[in-house]
């Protein structure tokens, strides 16, 4: 009874927003947009009807006006989708029904008269994804402290009659937003978890790691009012923070210490996975996270941590197959590149526009390929990551290799014409394990080279082929004495672009005609536009830009999920025309906002833009995070997959936790950071699964014991404890 009562009050306290008039933008268009474009867009309107702006519904097709404004039950958009319609099935015959709540507000959007703006753009174009976000007002709600004495209370006094008294702009924004919502649908929340819970599930959530007893007990004893913010900064400056949310992004990333395909030969990439944990640990701006991860290589006086992020577009798979066409699977990995730039921070479907325009957003193919052109221009090095003396060590040894060759150019005339020779009966396929600078000599006449251009040919064919075996060996022992230096993969840009056209039905054999360096135009512009092409440092730029609509929005909401077992928008990769709707759209805009331009709270005077550890502090401090997470009867039966959050959901842990609490538990994690992946003991024979059979030199002494997150990854044949947690598999998109 007492909840029923608090129930009450919180509806009586909303009632103002509950009256207000239905938005069509916010409302209406997503469901029309999520439920019926498939069939009722710009494209090959069925019967003639389309539903991509109120206009065209207003207008209708065949069976006449969709709408009949102030008359819900008379008009067809309405009966259609209820199923009353005498003559057409329910509606959309294609995809589920729409909810009760979703077919209640269109009736009470036309009964209030189907207003929609006058200059409404149509389909897609006004997608509410694509119109920048706004901060919204943050609403005045009952607290939660109130709330929970009238529920749980038996001595607590009845809420006075005049409950606007009650409300209160002091609670934590998030808790605001989401009562706000509850008390829409007359629901109260739960109470907070107790102390062993919250401490559990913060620390897995923010290390991965399971909390120590002594530090349960520190916990649960301390009566200090700051305890649990203490605990969450004892946390966030942890530097194990930095791993469990380095797996986080490495997922996004398509991480793996192999190359895929039937091959999948291991690569050395594992310095960009340390990277990614150093920066989280030190909470680099995710803006500038962002550009060094897509053009590091390309920023004024480069470090050489700001190339070793470049690795993250070196994740692609690449092909070692015998009679493969390199140039074929150079442009697979671009494709790759494009679509996973497209779904990492813009949250959309890019790749469907690579055989055609984008069926359902405004993406056309063109700009697909002025999308790819940014990222088509790069070599693909492996960056040595040597010291000092080992670099000075390496160039006396080359300059050594350089002199001996110099030699043999002078003191053999003859080597030049046995070169020419060599180059002009090597196929195409030969010309292709050469290196770029020679291909791009072999296409000057040997008449017109230069003494350096032949000296370049000279050294390839000294170094390749099989005549030289003498002369190969001699380089072989001068290099022998180079230091074994570790390698990262990277990308850099090429001194030569190269020409990017458009590939007819995706097919790179097909030149369509040239394309040029260009983003779609329904996103924001390109601020510095002069008199060039953008290039990969400015498609960086372009995605953090403070005017994209996206990328604040897809970032917060991946957070978030981690949280919550699911986004605001359930699907986190696709924020276009077909995805979901978020189930708190003014929630997510505020936390867009907020995490592009923070505003100071009592834990921080001087916030900081793009802060991730600034977003996860603002998630766990809410009451929301730290409710019980114990299943209703009440919720069961009104909102059985608790989108409202009116408790907390329970999560699986992901595949690496899984090994790393037992470990824990068990006393043996070894807590060393960052490193070569290390190969902890499997069944035997589980590397034998794929096509052939790959080494896994079982690790001794303390490697046995790292976190999951070190584990070399195959990615055709994952260690068996990530299949069955079911962990990404590590391959592109």
């Amino acid at each position: 009874m007492k909840r029923l009562f608090v129930i009450g009050i919180l509806a009586a306290a909303i009632a103002p927003l509950a009256a207000a008039p239905v938005d069509y933008v916010k409302e209406i268009r997503p469901i029309l947009a999520e439920r019926c474009y498939q069939c009722h867009g710009a494209t090959q309107p069925k019967r003639g009807l389309r539903l991509d702006t109120a206009a065209f519904a207003l207008k209708g097709g065949q069976s006449g006006p969709a709408i009949k404004p102030g008359k819900a039950s008379d008009s067809l958009l309405v009966q259609v989708i209820t199923g009353t319609h005498k003559d057409i099935t329910r509606m959309p015959y294609k995809k589920p029904p729409l909810s009760a709540a979703q077919i209640a507000l269109v009736r009470r959007w036309i009964d209030e008269g189907a207003k929609a703006p006058a200059n409404e753009p149509p389909g897609s174009k006004a997608h509410w994804a694509f119109v920048a976000p706004v901060r919204p007002e943050v609403p005045k709600v009952i607290s939660r402290e109130v709330i929970s004495n009238q529920s749980g209370n038996k001595a607590a006094k009845a809420l006075p009659l005049n409950t606007q008294s009650l409300i209160t702009n002091d609670s934590h924004p998030i808790d605001a937003f989401i009562l706000a919502r509850l008390a829409k649908e007359k629901l109260a929340p739960s109470p907070e978890a107790d102390r062993v819970t919250l401490i559990r599930r913060l620390s897995l959530d923010l290390l991965g790691l399971p909390p120590k007893p002594q530090d349960v007990d520190t916990f649960v004893n301390d009566k200090s009012p700051d305890a649990y913010e203490k605990l969450v900064e004892r946390l966030l400056g942890s530097p194990h923070y930095g791993e469990r949310w380095g797996r986080w992004w490495l997922d996004v990333a398509r991480y793996a210490d192999s190359n895929g395909y039937s091959i999948d030969a291991p690569r050395s990439i594992w310095r960009y996975r340390d990277w990614v944990i150093a920066a989280l640990n030190r909470d680099l701006p995710f803006d500038q996270f962002s550009i060094e991860q897509i053009a590091g290589d390309m920023l004024p006086n480069a470090t050489m941590d700001q190339k070793v992020a470049t690795g993250f577009h070196r994740n692609t798979q690449i092909n070692q197959e015998g009679g493969i066409d390199k140039e074929q699977f150079r442009i697979e990995s671009v494709v790759d590149r494009v679509a996973t730039t497209g779904y990492a921070w813009l949250g959309l479907t890019i790749a469907c526009a690579n055989c055609h325009d984008h069926k359902f957003d405004p993406i056309s193919q063109k700009e697909y390929f002025g999308l790819f052109a940014m990222l088509n221009n790069q070599d693909e090095p492996d960056l040595p990551l040597s010291t000092a003396d080992e670099a000075k060590r390496v160039a006396d040894i080359e300059a050594k290799v350089s002199g001996y060759i110099a030699d043999l150019f002078k003191k053999e005339p003859g080597i030049v014409e046995r070169e020419l020779k060599w180059e002009t009966s090597m196929t195409p396929e030969q010309r292709q394990a050469m290196p770029q600078l020679w291909r791009e000599i072999f296409d000057h006449p040997p008449a017109q080279r230069t003494d350096a251009q032949k000296l370049v040919m000279v050294t390839s064919f000294v170094e390749n082929a099989a005549e030289n075996k003498s002369h190969q060996a001699a380089i072989k022992k001068l290099r022998a004495e180079k230091p074994k230096v570790d390698t990262t993969m990277v990308m850099r840009e090429s001194a030569k672009p190269r020409r990017t056209y458009l590939h007819i039905k995706g097919d790179f054999t097909r030149d369509g005609g040239e394309v040029k360096a260009q983003f779609p135009a329904v996103m924001h512009p390109f601020k510095d536009a002069a008199d060039r092409e953008p290039n990969r440092l400015d498609l960086a730029r372009w995605l953090v830009d403070e005017a994209n609509p996206l990328t604040v929005r897809v970032i917060v909401n991946r957070v978030w999920q981690q949280y919550f077992g699911k986004g605001l928008v359930d699907t986190e990769n696709d924020f276009g025309t077909q995805g979901a709707l978020p189930s708190h759209p003014e929630l997510l805009d505020w936390l867009a906002v907020e995490f592009r331009q923070p505003t100071p709270t009592p834990h921080s005077s001087s916030p900081i833009p793009y802060s991730l550890k600034g977003l996860h502090r603002l998630i766990v401090t809410s009451a929301t995070y730290r409710q019980s997470s114990a299943v209703r009867p009440d919720l069961q039966r009104v909102d059985a997959n608790n989108r409202l959050l009116a408790r907390q959901n329970r999560l699986r842990l992901d595949a690496e936790i899984v090994r790393d609490v037992g470990l824990t538990a068990s006393g043996l994690l070894t807590p060393t950071l960052g490193g070569p992946s290390v190969y902890p003991p499997i069944p035997e024979n589980a590397m034998a699964l794929g096509q052939r059979k790959q080494p896994w030199p079982t690790s001794t002494g303390p490697d046995r014991y790292r976190r999951g997150l070190y584990t070399f990854y195959y990615r055709a044949t994952p260690p068996p404890s990530m299949n069955v947690f079911d962990a990404p598999d590590g391959f592109s998109t």
